[in-house]
């Protein structure tokens, strides 16, 4: 192997050692895919990784520059197609192999400068947030599971977008404590953290459900090597949804709901079987 090939491939590695240590489930999830899908979407998480952990870890540092940087080093790796960052390397060898739209990763890193910023969210920013956060991360996925079919891609574009809005309005709900312990923000446009209570979580998660029938429908047309991944992720969301839902307002201020390793299991179980059988 020359050196320039086993430096592309250490720098997968380093992804999907990152995607390894800070995620157990997403490495679940990803182990899931078709293997030829797996240092892909690393790679993706990787990236995405690094930057939400420039935003929301290294409060001792000047974030607004360490993130400047970041941003810089990214368009530059793209740019360039090399990086001396591992990281960014390996995101933009797999970002010009399944071309990965540039307005996509606009969209992601204008949203991880928003937790720079002290905002009130209402309705334009939340949605802003939420495309470039969330939905965006899927429509990446989405350009890597099509691998070059533009005609399924534009069809599924919109599920995409629909279930990683359901995901990351679920992750919105179960930390709604610590983002505003932490941040002062609850991003959910007009709703207060002091009156945050039954009827305005019952209204969330009408609008949460939405979003995941929307995005099954989605998942079902997906190519059969992706679509148990996927699969698993929407199935362990549902169930983390179906717990806050069952918990009134007051005992979600009070603590973060999780789901357990072993009803994780039970979880993957489950989806192997329905994929096996066809029923997915």
């Amino acid at each position: 192997m020359d050196h320039v090939a086993l430096f592309d491939e250490t720098s997968l590695a380093c992804s999907k050692l990152i995607t390894k240590r800070y995620s157990t489930s997403f490495t679940l999830g990803i182990r899931t895919l078709d293997p030829r899908f797996h240092l892909p979407v690393y790679a993706v998480y990787g990236f995405v990784r690094w930057a939400d952990e420039i935003v929301d870890t290294f409060h001792d540092h000047d974030k607004a520059t360490l993130f400047a940087d970041f941003r810089r080093q990214t368009y530059e790796a793209l740019d360039t197609r090399f990086s001396l960052s591992p990281v960014l390397h390996a995101f933009q060898l797999i970002a010009h192999r399944y071309s990965i739209d540039r307005q996509f990763i606009e969209a992601f890193l204008r949203s991880m400068e928003m937790d720079l910023e002290d905002c009130n969210y209402n309705q334009s920013l939340y949605d802003e947030y939420i495309y470039g956060s969330a939905e965006v991360v899927g429509l990446m996925c989405l350009r890597i599971f099509c691998e070059g079919d533009v005609a399924l891609f534009d069809r599924l574009r919109e599920p995409a977008r629909r279930l990683g809005a359901a995901f990351q309005k679920i992750n919105f709900l179960r930390d709604i404590r610590s983002d505003y312990e932490e941040r002062g923000r609850v991003y959910f446009p007009g709703v207060s953290y002091e009156h945050f209570n039954d009827a305005v979580k019952r209204d969330i998660e009408a609008d949460i459900r939405a979003d995941f029938e929307a995005g099954y429908a989605g998942i079902v047309q997906l190519p059969r090597a992706a679509r148990l991944g996927v699969y698993l992720a929407y199935v362990y969301y549902l169930k983390l949804f179906h717990k806050i839902r069952q918990l009134p307002a007051t005992q979600i201020l009070g603590g973060r709901v999780r789901v357990p390793d072993n009803t994780k299991l039970l979880l993957l179980v489950g989806s192997y079987f329905r994929y096996r059988l066809r029923t997915i």
